[in-house]
């Protein structure tokens, strides 16, 4: 996927990408980070762990985040768009979620809600987000699955563009 998401990433010049992070913090920076070239695209991330960070940085409106505890698709993808305006970039992603069970929240199972902003002409954000179920698993496995998985949806994406053209 590292090659993948390079090369496509370099395939449309000047195709820049951003992140936010909660729940996966900081593991889908480390992936892109990881690749031989990242510098060409990869302008930064964020990881913004509570609503006070979420909303400072990245713009989440706070009332709405507060009633889910900042986990929904509403939030990530108030994430992904807020990380691509605080970096000025053409695409980005975030992930929100529980990486473990939360009684209070009656959470049962692990789960995320991951987002992809795709910043159009006229300056407007196209979004798209889906949810990730990760029943049984552990904390630093639901973190893992998730940072590929957001990755991997970027990389379909980016695969469709490519073949829309």
């Amino acid at each position: 996927m590292k090659r993948e998401l390079k090369e496509l990433m370099l395939e449309s010049p000047g195709r820049t990408l951003a992140v936010a992070e909660s729940l996966t913090c900081g593991q889908v920076q480390a992936r892109i980070g990881a690749i031989a070239g990242a510098s060409q695209f990869f302008l930064g991330g964020v990881t913004a762990y509570t609503l006070e960070q979420k909303v400072k940085l990245l713009g989440v409106d706070r009332a709405a985040a507060k009633r889910v505890n900042c986990v929904s698709a509403a939030v990530a993808e108030q994430m992904a768009r807020g990380a691509g305006e605080l970096f000025g970039s053409e695409l980005a992603v975030a992930t929100t979620g529980y990486a473990q069970a939360a009684a209070e929240w009656a959470v049962e199972e692990p789960f995320a809600w991951w987002a992809l902003a795709h910043r159009r002409r006229g300056g407007k954000f196209f979004v798209r987000s889906g949810r990730i179920e990760c029943p049984g698993e552990k904390r630093t496995d639901v973190q893992a699955i998730v940072a590929a998985a957001v990755l991997a949806e970027l990389v379909s994406y980016l695969g469709e563009l490519a073949a829309a053209r």
